[in-house]
């Protein structure tokens, strides 16, 4: 799983650095010039992040159960495939590569952001009590965690599916502030290494 979490801290410093064009643009040009976009960004591909790690470490995390090398949770063992990977599966010797292909396929239009969701992911090869000992590794409470996730992903969709416009004024977006996204984008950091720490 180090593979997912390097690519997460790559893809973490991607939105760093876009806060560094935003911070560079500013210092040369005036207020007519509206970076805040950047930031707005900045919210959307950090969630991106952490959701394209979680998708890696829960199809690594049921390869390893498929391959004997993991312990099965009860959310493995119910874990539905497809017909095609069953016929598929019982003509191969190793299946691990197609069981990998039906997982990634059947993942692949799912998002895994909103805080049931990830805990959803997890519990597909693992057992932790997810958020209980996140906010063990935070100093927080495990609802404080879920909350400010949720947050995080609200303003996520209102930026992806509602232009982050704020309906009592038609035609002007939501604030956002450099500290707020920077809030996020560490927030998101420490969750995501906490699922490492705690998972692998």
């Amino acid at each position: 799983m180090n593979k997912a979490i390097e690519t997460f801290r790559s893809n973490i410093q991607r939105v760093r650095h876009l806060g560094g064009v935003n911070k560079a643009l500013l210092s040369l040009t005036t207020s007519a010039l509206d970076t805040s976009d950047i930031l707005r960004a900045q919210i959307v591909l950090s969630l991106s992040a952490l959701d394209q790690y979680i998708h890696e470490i829960t199809v690594i995390g049921m390869v390893e159960i498929f391959s004997g090398a993991r312990a099965p949770t009860d959310a493995f063992l119910k874990y539905r495939v497809s017909m095609e990977f069953v016929r598929d599966s019982s003509l191969l010797q190793d299946s691990k590569a197609l069981f990998e292909s039906e997982v990634r396929e059947r993942h692949s239009f799912l998002s895994f952001q909103h805080p049931d969701k990830v805990a959803d992911a997890i519990r597909l090869f693992s057992d932790v009590q997810l958020w209980k000992e996140v906010a063990i590794k935070l100093s927080i409470s495990a609802a404080d965690v879920k909350t400010h996730l949720r947050l995080i992903v609200d303003r996520r969709n209102k930026i992806a599916h509602e232009a982050d416009i704020d309906p009592s004024y038609p035609g002007a977006r939501w604030p956002i502030s450099e500290h707020d996204v920077d809030k996020a984008i560490n927030f998101i950091e420490s969750v995501c290494e906490a699922v490492h720490s705690i998972t692998t």
